[in-house]
C-alpha cells in the first residue's frame, strides 16, 4: 500500500511540474508578445499572428530574432509590415536548386 501512494505521489508531482513549467512557457512567450507589439505597426503585428497560426516554429524564430534585436538596441523606430515582410524572407531563404539537362 506505502508504495502504490508513493508512486501517486511522485506522478502528481511530476504533473504539477509539467503544469508550472508550460505556465512558464506561456508567461515567457506573453512577455516577449507585448515587447514585440510595442515595437511593431498593427499590420505587421497582425501578420505575425497570422505566421503564428500557420507555422509556429517559425513564429518562434521570428519572435526571438525580434526580442534579441530589441534587446541590442537595433530597432529605432516600429517595424512596418514591408521590413517584417524581409525579416522572413530572410529566415526562409532557400536557393532555388539548378537542374542541369545533359544530352548524349
Amino acid at each position: 500500500m506505502k508504495v502504490a501512494s508513493d508512486e501517486e505521489e511522485g506522478a502528481a508531482k511530476r504533473r504539477e511540474k509539467d503544469v508550472y513549467k508550460q505556465l512558464r512557457k506561456m508567461q515567457i512567450e506573453q512577455e516577449k508578445k507585448a515587447v514585440v507589439k510595442r515595437l511593431m505597426e498593427p499590420a505587421a503585428y497582425e501578420r505575425l499572428m497570422n505566421v503564428r497560426v500557420s507555422n509556429y516554429e517559425l513564429y518562434a524564430q521570428l519572435l526571438d530574432m525580434l526580442v534579441g534585436m530589441a534587446q541590442g538596441n537595433r530597432i529605432s523606430k516600429p517595424i512596418s509590415e514591408q521590413e517584417l515582410r524581409n525579416l522572413l524572407a530572410r529566415l526562409t531563404y532557400r536557393p532555388e536548386p539548378k537542374i542541369e539537362f545533359r544530352h548524349k
